[in-house]
């Protein structure tokens, strides 16, 4: 039972890294209807820009914090800018395939200026074990997934009840519509782009918390398995892409207990095609239908 309370915990800790990234993924999607591939990169800026403040800057850990989701949420609004409004009326293939671009472009300016070593991470967050119900449980890991859950709160209070987020669902039904009644597009756009990259830097500073170590290709497998999790629990919602994330950290955790660690990757992507067969809006999804 303890082991099984264990491999829980650990699924949980790292489906709650999914599922942070997964948010900015829905996000995206459900207001432009772009698959952000960069996404992931994102993740991997926050953890050198962490390590930097850190290592080369000799600054406190909570600075090392701000500083890295700050330079994620800034970044997320740049690559909106310079890469994504001059694309917004081409057709979705000419967006995805810059997302892609954007995502090697990152990698390999961070392996220019940082090198192609991983780069030890400090430690950012610590504290002793929690003990519950005579069971001792890792510091980082309920932090993880007490600011997952609490991230997701804020996120669903965001967009349901503040006049930016009836903006976003007002862009997300009909773009041309919402102009029309007086909302700033480009403004709501750009704060969905802001949104989604702060919680890529929450999710990376919880990343370089688990694996103390940043490398230019870290965001990569990241932001895939956090795609997975996104389709999983209905690309566009918000509540789908937490239980996607939770899902996904638990198959991992279960694949891992019984020996099969190696699999891990596979089954993550199996059932990626068994939604897309069975499923394809997700668990959460909802099915959207077209006049022709």
């Amino acid at each position: 039972m303890s082991l099984v309370i264990s491999q829980l915990i650990n699924g949980l800790q790292s489906g709650s890294i999914y599922a942070l990234v997964a948010l900015g993924y829905s996000m995206v999607y459900g207001i432009i209807m772009l698959l952000n591939f960069a996404h992931g990169d994102i993740i991997m800026v926050g953890a050198y820009a962490a390590w930097f403040v850190m290592v080369r800057l000799s600054l406190n850990p909570v600075l090392a914090i701000i500083l890295a989701i700050l330079a994620c949420t800034v970044l997320g609004v740049v690559i909106e800018k310079v890469a994504y409004t001059p694309l917004r009326s081409s057709p979705r293939l000419s967006l995805l395939i810059t997302a892609i671009g954007i995502s090697f472009l990152l990698e390999n300016l961070a392996q220019r200026v940082f090198g192609a070593g991983a780069q030890k991470v400090p430690a950012l967050i610590s504290g002793p074990a929690i003990e519950i119900g005579g069971q001792r449980f890792s510091f980082i890991a309920m932090v993880t997934i007490v600011v997952s859950v609490v991230s997701m709160a804020l996120l669903t209070f965001l967009v349901r009840k503040t006049k930016m987020g009836k903006a976003m669902r007002a862009v997300s039904e009909d773009m041309g519509t919402a102009q029309l009644m007086g909302i700033n597009v480009n403004l709501t756009i750009s704060f969905t782009f802001a949104v989604g990259s702060a919680l890529a830097g929450i999710g990376s500073i919880l990343y370089s918390c688990a694996y103390p170590q940043a490398s230019p290709t870290m965001g990569a497998m990241l932001g895939l398995k956090a795609f997975v999790a996104a389709v999983l629990g209905g690309i566009g919602s918000i509540p789908g892409a937490m239980l996607g994330g939770f899902c996904i950290g638990l198959a991992e955790a279960i694949v891992s207990a019984v020996g099969l660690s190696v699999w891990k990757d596979g089954v993550v992507f199996a059932i990626l095609i068994v939604v897309l067969v069975v499923k394809p809006t997700g668990i959460l999804g909802r099915a959207i239908r077209e006049k022709v």
